[in-house]
């Protein structure tokens, strides 16, 4: 494969499974032609972004002023340098988090499982001890369906470490994927920014006072602002998903493009930037419109304007958002591995776990538990880190914060700082493990010859999880 940042492509093979038997009814992804895709929504994006921008500075300058020359008796400043060090901590744990998921990753994936499982069960404890009892019925229910899931599915936890360390591997031999993913995230907090200002500017024209007291929402404006915010947060979420899927699929097909910052990831995110930019925003606009309509009907259930029929539609609408996020997570695994349209991405995602059996792996997930819990043990680490800081510093005094809260204001700061930080990586090896999930069932034969050693042990446990697909 070429150097500069074209599609990747395996090179041609049959279409054998794992075990080398041969599916004359499945056909491989394909190199698609450099353009660029659905230009349409590539538009809506940019324009989004534009949009929201000219809000903010022609409407939101009296909101910002108002921040910048605020005379408040009370300084911040040590609240950044607390949030500075615990980012560095949280930098340094999640890195250590990484190559403890390369070395244990069976007993990762085995005990996350267990923790689930036994913290549905403690949830339900607490529920009845509250008197609770119908949230504690439910917690018994979950309880038990979660023993079963865990037994169902525990045979099938060698292949889905296998994953993992397949997942990790790419993403630590391309580790400037991590840095691409943090710069998104520092591009999300500012366009949040951006957001803020701009509804700041014309809320009174969202929200109109009465006379008599009562206030007047127009939802036209506001599923307008809503639909606005989560298109670009969807953007930025996805395009770090395309970018993470185009550089393991380098990394597949071409080992000798990995690198730190090397064509892999260049490659990866400038076809996602480029070609590849209107496809992740037609997938985004789909799942920004289903969410502004469920934020307008919590908000109009809140207001109390449709009763009932809100609370049925926010009920399905996030049904929908789920049916979505999960078709969105696969199509753009082959969006950013072939450069597909959103529409013909999808197709081939479906046809592509419909005729090789696949379905059920997807179903496990069983790495998602791994990413949670290690999320939740990074978010504790630098809550104490935060507490210790915020006991043995002056950094919250200038803020207001009373001396007696100092350790839970700590606490919560690095908990949150923690998290965040831990789960921005951890989103980064997801989107790993599901482009290695794709590229195994589509290019066994390329895995075998570039990583014999992995691929024995995917292979191996292929064969253990589901001997009935040999």
């Amino acid at each position: 494969m070429p150097s500069d940042p074209v599609v990747v492509q395996g090179t041609a093979i049959d279409t054998a499974s794992p075990s080398g038997d041969v599916d004359p009814n499945f056909s491989k992804g394909e190199e698609q032609p450099k353009q660029c895709h659905d230009i349409w929504a590539a538009i809506l994006g940019v324009g989004n972004f534009i949009a929201m921008l000219v809000v903010a500075i022609m409407y939101g300058q009296d909101a910002w002023n108002a921040v910048v020359n605020n005379d408040s008796e009370y300084e911040y400043s040590g609240v950044v340098y607390m949030v500075l060090i615990c980012g560095a901590i949280a930098m340094v744990l999640s890195g250590v988090m990484l190559f403890i998921m390369m070395a244990i990753p069976t007993f990762l994936i085995k005990f996350s499982l267990i923790f689930v499982v036994v913290l549905s069960g403690v949830s339900a404890a607490f529920c009845f001890i509250y008197g609770n009892i119908w949230g504690g019925v439910f917690g018994i229910i979950f309880f038990l369906i979660g023993l079963c899931y865990a037994r169902a599915v525990w045979s099938r936890i060698p292949f889905a470490s296998a994953n993992l360390l397949t997942g990790c591997t790419a993403i630590k031999q391309n580790s400037g994927s991590i840095l691409v993913s943090f710069i998104f995230l520092l591009l999300a907090f500012v366009w949040s920014i951006i957001w803020g200002m701009g509804i700041a500017g014309v809320s009174d024209q969202v929200y109109k006072k009465n006379l008599n007291g009562t206030t007047e929402i127009n939802y036209g404006i506001l599923f307008g602002l809503l639909l606005s915010f989560f298109f670009g947060h969807q953007i930025v979420q996805n395009s770090i998903h395309v970018i993470i899927a185009g550089c393991v699929g380098s990394w597949w097909f071409s080992p000798e493009e990995n690198g730190c910052c090397g064509p892999a990831v260049t490659g990866g995110t400038c076809r996602a930037l480029t070609t590849s930019f209107g496809s992740i925003c037609f997938g985004s606009l789909v799942v920004a419109i289903i969410q502004a309509l469920r934020a307008l009907a919590n908000e109009a259930r809140s207001n109390g304007d449709a009763g009932i029929f809100a609370c049925i539609a926010e009920c399905i609408l996030a049904c929908l958002q789920g049916i979505v996020e999960y078709f969105n997570k696969w199509a753009f695994i082959y969006v950013g591995l072939y450069g597909y349209s959103y529409v013909n991405a999808g197709k081939n995602v479906i046809t592509l776990f419909k005729n090789r059996g696949w379905e059920a792996i997807i179903a496990d997930d069983l790495v998602s538990n791994v990413f949670f819990l290690l999320s939740l043990v990074v978010g504790g680490l630098v809550a104490l880190a935060g507490y210790l800081i915020a006991t043995a510093t002056p950094f919250l005094e200038d803020a207001g914060v009373d001396s007696k809260s100092h350790a839970i204001a700590g606490s919560v700061l690095g908990f949150v700082v923690g998290l965040v930080l831990c789960s921005v990586l951890m989103s980064t090896i997801a989107s790993s493990v599901n482009a290695v999930i794709v590229l195994y069932a589509e290019a066994p034969s390329e895995f075998e010859s570039n990583y014999p050693e992995l691929s024995n042990q995917m292979r191996t446990a292929w064969v253990g999880a589901y001997p009935d697909c040999m």
